[in-house]
């Protein structure tokens, strides 16, 4: 009966190690693929605007400790994305962003977006006059 449950603990274990391992492989990849969409030079550009208000004698230290922040970033971002793409999906992607039109795409994306919040505050502001002449 001990060996019973002695090796039920053991494959439990290793099933628990090797799903831990599995997850983590996972989330590595999610975080790769995060970064291969441009966050990272999205976040380097935060770190360097905020910055701007550290003085030159402290800088060095405040981008050593802001950028070490990035680290519980990407894991809370992988989260979300591991929660809403299968990991077949996120291979895909990581895929995907690693070819020229991935690439072109990341390089763009920050750009399209701007772009676009300003369609789409343009488009609010006529919609809201539309709504203000049958108020």
């Amino acid at each position: 009966m001990k060996t019973f449950v002695l090796v039920g603990l053991l494959t439990l274990g290793m099933t628990f190690n090797l799903n831990a391992q599995s997850d983590e492989s996972f989330k590595n990849d999610t975080i790769e693929f995060i970064k291969l969409t441009g966050a990272t030079t999205a976040f380097q550009n935060a770190i360097e605007q905020i910055g701007q208000m550290v003085p030159e004698d402290k800088k060095a230290t405040y981008v050593i400790e802001a950028e070490a922040t990035l680290v519980d970033l990407y894991g809370k971002m992988a989260d979300i994305y591991m929660a809403e793409f299968t990991r077949n999906e996120i291979e895909q992607l990581v895929e995907f962003y690693k070819s020229d039109l991935g690439k072109k795409l990341a390089s763009k994306q920050m750009d399209l977006m701007q772009k676009a919040m300003g369609l789409g505050q343009s488009w609010g502001m006529q919609v809201q006059a539309i709504a203000q002449k049958y108020q």
